[in-house]
């Protein structure tokens, strides 16, 4: 006994819906790899600025180390007296 396969006719709204489910079956692991590829790329681009800001809060960090020891009392007054000028304690007044 041979068996006979029937021919099943499609609609055009059937055909349409799985030709739409195959392509997202197909494109789904295409957007996964490129949305995963975009991710990384902002991370590394995240950890190139950070390394810029830790650079930098560093070099701020000395430059204000620098300033402080430049305006502590014992430089202002060897700048002072290498430019030949004199403390005078009697000039000064103290304000309450």
């Amino acid at each position: 006994m041979k068996k006979t396969r029937r021919k099943v006719k499609l609609s055009k709204l059937d055909r349409f819906m799985i030709s739409l489910i195959v392509l997202l079956l197909v494109a789904s692991p295409v957007v996964i790899v490129y949305s995963k590829s975009v991710l990384s790329k902002s991370n590394i681009e995240v950890e190139r600025i950070r390394n810029k800001i830790e650079k930098q809060e560093t070099i701020n960090e000395s430059i204000t180390m620098k300033i402080n020891e430049l305006a502590s009392l014992s430089n202002i007054q060897g700048v002072a007296k290498e430019f030949g000028l004199s403390y005078q304690h009697d000039n000064i007044i103290v304000v309450k």
